[in-house]
């Protein structure tokens, strides 16, 4: 019996070293990453934009792409018609031909189905270089609703 105990206790202590455990490197690259984000960085560059503020943007004729990175399934059966739209699936996003479809010199709005995907998105394209990009707040059902509460025509 106490033999029992004792090989029970060895296995849980070697697999709760794991548990406490964590990688360091990868670590050091979101902390990288990350103190970036300062609150005064955030104040004079917010990281997105909500439905009002894209609609906005439109009527203003601000340069900017709308970058949809939904999956191939999302993008069929609800699609983005908007002429500045560039569809790139978040599993393919970071593959260097397509990185180099996005523009530079314009903002990225990322875009997925309801935003959570966007920050993540957002955030590494930012530490990746693409400082103009900012993601849209309450994803593809957001857009739709205040795309509804918008006079159709006098956008496009």
């Amino acid at each position: 019996m106490v033999r029992a105990v004792v090989v029970v206790a060895l296995i849980l202590a070697f697999f709760s070293v794991d548990a406490y455990a964590y990688d360091k490197e990868m670590a050091k690259r979101f902390d990288g990453m990350f103190s970036q984000f300062t609150p005064e960085m955030v104040a004079k560059r917010p990281c997105e934009v909500d439905g009002k503020g894209l609609f906005e943007m439109i009527k203003k004729k601000e340069p900017f792409v709308l970058l949809d990175i939904r999956t191939p399934q999302e993008m069929e059966i609800v699609g983005i018609t908007y002429k500045n739209t560039i569809r790139i699936p978040m599993h393919e996003l970071f593959k260097e031909e397509n990185l180099n479809k996005l523009p530079k010199d314009k903002k990225i709005v990322v875009v997925c189905h309801t935003g959570t995907r966007a920050v993540a998105a957002a955030m590494a394209l930012m530490a990746t270089g693409f400082q103009n990009t900012i993601y849209f707040k309450g994803g593809i059902s957001s857009l739709a609703t205040e795309a509804g509460r918008n006079v159709v025509g006098t956008l496009w």
